[in-house]
């Protein structure tokens, strides 16, 4: 195993940085270009990240700590940034990403005792028994999937328009 929890904030605490350094002062192509339908651009992409944030990851952690496998965690829909289209400018997203999470990771670090609590288990409803560690090792590579998602949507914007090195970018294989 892997999974320390300090390495883990280290990842979830950057994200929003990186996700800040890398989407600021970009022109609406870059923002709104996908990979065709049912896919997400990358304003959607961090209006999910928002949502995560709000009522995926810390509601299912407090669930953990406080019911146990008792009950199910509470229903996360993945798809609810897509029915209620969030207003405001990319800026005003990434800036409250970046708030939510700072919040999350303040409480993380109050009701986590390392090593005491990250073994103990809830119930995911699809899942059955899943441990602590492995929700937090999940949150982690959820931020990486959608940076990875967000740069490959980019690089396949330009796609064609490579030519012949298509071949040696392998990000667009």
């Amino acid at each position: 195993m892997n999974f320390q929890l300090d390495e883990a904030i280290e990842v979830l605490g950057n994200t929003p940085n990186t996700l800040e350094y890398f989407l600021s002062n970009l022109s609406p192509g870059w923002l709104e270009c996908n990979e065709g339908e049912g896919t997400w651009n990358a304003e959607e992409v961090i209006e999910h990240l928002i949502e995560c944030e709000k009522t995926n990851w810390l509601p299912r952690i407090k669930s953990i700590l406080e019911e146990g496998g008792r009950k199910p965690f509470p229903p996360f829909d993945r798809f609810a940034h897509l029915k209620e289209k969030p207003e405001g400018a990319m800026q005003e997203k990434l800036q409250q990403f970046k708030s939510l999470r700072s919040q999350n990771i303040k409480t993380i670090k109050a009701i986590i005792i390392p090593n005491l609590h990250l073994e103990l288990t809830g119930q995911h409803p699809a899942f059955g028994e899943v441990k602590l560690r492995e929700l937090l090792s999940t949150w982690v590579v959820h931020d990486l999937t959608h940076i990875s998602q967000i740069v490959r949507v980019m690089a396949a914007r330009y796609g064609e328009d490579v030519g012949p090195w298509r071949e040696y970018v392998s990000i667009l294989k």
